[in-house]
């Protein structure tokens, strides 16, 4: 008896490989499996849309009807407790099993805590699940002074969202800037400056004695100086790490996530990691990674389900990125990990302007703030292995799309 595919969690990637499989001509069973009882839906207005309208409620990647339709079974609310390779099958928690050919996790990654002296008190709050961002969204009608711990993409989000809604908004960054890890410092201090012209409040260099609390209740961030910035609400962003116990607790090969193969494949060739718990070889960076996205995320699923219908071949996609920031949006392409030369387009005091990372001659990655046209563009040159010259990036887009040959 065929026992077909399993997929464990249904974020963006996990929902994307049932489809993926049916568009590939798969027709045994496919069972979409997640502790979470809602249908799959959008994460990235969590931090940003759902926020500002209490009216507003998550988005559904797609209709209950459409899991019907391509006879994808939902197992919503459930949690796994164990996969147990030699029965190829996985156990609920709350008792019973799902057997299977093949088995894609795709679990996702889990925020960070704090472990400060007043991490436990009432207040503190992250984003991950539409369950975080209802909380949160209660939470933040009565509060007046927000401070935001972590600069990075989704804190920023709601920093802003915050500051528009009327919010005193403090962040903290213990780095020397706000997204030093995500985009260049040309871009970080242009997101820097317009958050500044927001109101928002913004300490880089900054570390965190502890948190004081009234009655059990955040009031404030004591600051390694001794400063105090009062906050009736903390948003913690300090990043995240891979929801791979399920998969080290089978004996997987894990580190910094799932460690697969070129083709996403686990050290057990009947099991798959995609998305965020995924640490994946990436031809082009030349070394592994684990990225956080949803193109990364949906990318995967369609090529894993390619891989199980027997059209294997690497992964080699190139990866991009967005985020809007207020009346921002930020978009990038590729990984600049070994770039040692950097190029801006735009004039100095131009809103929007793309930076363009090289190693050498070799183009590596885009920054764009505000140009979405140019984005795709430099996607589109990133994937083909195109480096334009400087000369090239001063003639201006036009140029640039006959390097592609449009």
């Amino acid at each position: 008896m065929q026992r077909g595919v399993v997929i464990i969690g249904a974020g963006h990637g996990g929902s994307q490989i049932g489809f993926s499989l049916r568009q590939e001509g798969y027709d045994g069973p496919i069972h979409l499996v997640s502790d979470e009882p809602d249908l799959p839906y959008h994460k990235p207005p969590l931090s940003k849309a759902y926020l500002k309208d209490v009216s507003q409620d998550v988005q559904i990647l797609r209709a209950e009807k459409a899991y019907v339709d391509a006879r994808i079974e939902l197992a919503l609310g459930r949690k796994v407790e164990a996969i147990d390779r030699q029965a190829q099958a996985i156990r609920f928690a709350e008792g019973g099993k799902l057997r299977y050919d093949r088995l894609v996790i795709a679990t996702g990654a889990t925020n960070r805590k704090l472990t400060l002296t007043g991490h436990d008190l009432e207040g503190l709050h992250s984003i991950r699940t539409r369950a975080d961002a209802a909380h949160l969204r209660a939470a933040m009608n009565t509060a007046n002074d927000i401070a935001v711990i972590g600069g990075g993409f989704i804190g920023l989000e709601a920093a802003a969202t915050f500051a528009l809604l009327g919010k005193s908004v403090t962040v903290i960054e213990l780095a020397p800037s706000i997204l030093g890890r995500a985009v260049s410092p040309v871009v970080a201090a242009h997101v820097d400056a317009e958050y500044r012209k927001l109101g928002i409040r913004v300490l880089t260099a900054t570390g965190i004695d502890r948190l004081e609390g009234e009655a059990g209740k955040v009031r404030a961030v004591l600051l390694a100086d001794g400063t105090a910035v009062p906050a009736d609400l903390v948003l913690v962003g300090i990043g995240a790490t891979a929801n791979d116990a399920l998969a080290r607790d089978a004996g997987l090969t894990c580190d910094n996530g799932i460690v697969v193969d070129a083709t996403l494949a686990s050290t057990d060739p009947t099991i798959f990691a995609i998305g965020d718990v995924a640490n994946f070889p990436h031809a082009q960076a030349g070394r592994r990674v684990r990225l956080e996205s949803v193109q990364n995320a949906s990318d995967q699923a369609k090529h894993v389900a390619k891989t199980i219908m027997g059209k294997i071949e690497d992964y080699r996609e190139t990866p991009w990125f967005w985020s809007d920031q207020g009346p921002m949006k930020l978009q990038m392409a590729g990984l600049s990990f070994e770039a040692d030369r950097h190029v801006r387009t735009g004039a100095p005091d131009d809103p929007a302007f793309s930076v363009y990372h090289y190693a050498g001659d070799r183009l590596l990655a885009v920054d764009s703030v505000n140009r979405p046209g140019e984005h795709m563009v430099a996607r589109r040159l990133i994937a083909a292995g195109i480096s334009p010259s400087a000369a090239d990036l001063a003639e201006g887009p036009e140029r640039l799309k006959n390097l592609i040959g449009r």
